[in-house]
């Protein structure tokens, strides 16, 4: 009886072995990306497998108050920081799915009093119709992963794992590029505060000389009132300015995660900024832009996903054990002869189950193909952006040159009218006209050189830098 029993569980474990290598399971390749083709619309830079992407923000960036707060973000921020929370969260479903493959094991401890009626079939033939059971019992229970379905799940798991890491990943990018953003905004806002007030500064002195003027009978009041509104339209400006920077300073402050405050700083004019732009080929997006990454890992999620689903179809084979001691006396409970054992193998085929797994499976096919496209779609606006990104700064290069042609005229202009209005050439209507164009000039050139540091922060976002 016992080789019985034996020979009985090699059978079971053996065919569970041999089923065990049949999988019907697809293993995921990456789909073709046709898209990628001329992907970020220039030729204007070399394209080879070197990317910006790669480079280290430390490196990035040569001001040392922006590294030290871009540190300080990424240790500090509240959006880091709960991303780290839903990576922790995922890593305990991976390892959930790579412990599908062990059994399950668990142990009870039973009393059991029954009491029969006298009148039934049996109490009618016992003078005690009262008994007492103890057991204690271990039992055992294990599937065999025939056709992959298990792997499958733990496959699924860990794409979704690295899924939230890819999406930690964007949030770092995402985060450096909005902290250089807000910090190259308050040097940019600095210095055209210092460009106001210098103004300020002229046209106060400028009041003084046209009331002069107006005394000596060069003038009329008009001329003066023109002026002294030409003055407090500046310092108006000077409020606005003063405002933006505050407001920019809070934004910078809620990005490290600490309370308002003053931010030391560098200045514009010392502004040093890598010109290297390698994009690399668009290829290279498929291994550095997070959010990529993460389409990619969601698709391999819903693929690993339609497995398990078509694993559905077919039987499952199981194994349940149970073993333990049971005794109508709770001093004989612990003896040899109150062990009991049982060992069933099952083997179960799904037949009619009101379309739940027909569902389920149509269900993962759409998803897998949704997923799909999402991966294609996050490529297609990765090139947009890079393309954007690309276009902008070389746009505002060229801009930025002819700013600079435009504020010497301007400031030419703005001297000469003066000179001519002192010496009765001119009216004051072409000097307050020159001195006006030539303020709003020198805050465009300011401006258009923070246009094109954003452009570049927005090109090494797209390309996924800054979380490496």
């Amino acid at each position: 009886m016992r080789k019985g029993i034996i020979y009985n569980i090699v059978a079971i474990v053996s065919v569970s072995a041999l089923l065990t290598s049949c999988f019907v399971a697809k293993d995921y390749t990456r789909p073709e990306l046709s898209t990628t083709e001329n992907l970020f619309r220039t030729d204007q830079l070399p394209q080879d497998s070197i990317s910006a992407a790669t480079v280290s923000y430390k490196d990035l960036f040569k001001d040392q108050y922006l590294v030290n707060y871009i540190e300080e973000g990424l240790s500090n921020n509240i959006d880091i920081r709960i991303a780290l929370q839903q990576i922790v969260a995922a890593e305990a479903y991976v390892k959930q799915g790579k412990a599908g493959y062990l059994p399950t094991l668990g142990a009870n401890a039973t009393l059991t009093h029954q009491e029969l009626s006298k009148n039934s079939q049996f109490g009618s033939f016992l003078s005690n119709t009262s008994t007492d059971q103890f057991e204690i019992n271990a039992s055992l229970s294990w599937e065999a992963d025939i056709w992959g379905k298990i792997r499958s799940n733990s496959r699924a798991t860990q794409a979704n794992y690295l899924q939230t890491v890819a999406a930690h990943q964007a949030v770092k990018t995402e985060l450096v590029a909005r902290i250089a953003t807000a910090y190259y905004q308050l040097l940019a806002l600095d210095a055209q505060l210092e460009v106001t007030k210098a103004s300020i500064e002229t046209r106060d002195n400028s009041v003084v000389t046209i009331k002069a003027l107006k005394d000596a009978g060069q003038v009329t009041q008009v001329a003066v009132d023109q002026n002294v509104a030409l003055l407090n339209n500046a310092k108006a400006l000077v409020v606005d300015l003063e405002i933006a920077i505050f407001r920019t300073e809070n934004t910078l402050s809620i990005l490290l995660g600490k309370g308002p405050q003053n931010f030391e700083r560098g200045t514009i004019n010392d502004l040093e900024f890598t010109t290297d732009l390698a994009i690399g080929v668009p290829t290279t997006l498929l291994r550095n832009r997070p959010d990529v990454m993460a389409a990619e890992y969601a698709l391999i999620e819903s693929f690993e996903l339609t497995n398990v689903a078509k694993s559905m179809y077919y039987p499952s084979l199981t194994l349940t054990a149970t073993a333990g001691f049971q005794s109508l006396d709770l001093a004989d409970l612990i003896d040899t002869n109150s062990l009991f054992a049982n060992i069933i193998g099952g083997l179960t085929q799904p037949i009619f189950n009101k379309r739940a797994i027909r569902t389920q499976n149509e269900v993962a096919v759409a998803q897998q193909e949704q997923a799909l496209l999402n991966f294609k779609q996050s490529l297609l606006i990765a090139g947009q952006e890079v393309s954007n990104a690309l276009y902008g700064y070389n746009a505002e290069t060229e801009k930025y040159e002819f700013r600079l042609i435009e504020i010497e005229a301007l400031r030419n202009a703005e001297t000469n009218s003066e000179e001519l209005l002192n010496n009765g050439f001119a009216t004051y209507l072409d000097l307050l006209t020159a001195r006006q164009s030539a303020l709003s000039a020198e805050l465009n050139v300011v401006d258009s050189k923070l246009q094109q540091q954003l452009y570049i922060i927005d090109l090494y976002e797209a390309l996924g830098g800054g979380w490496q």
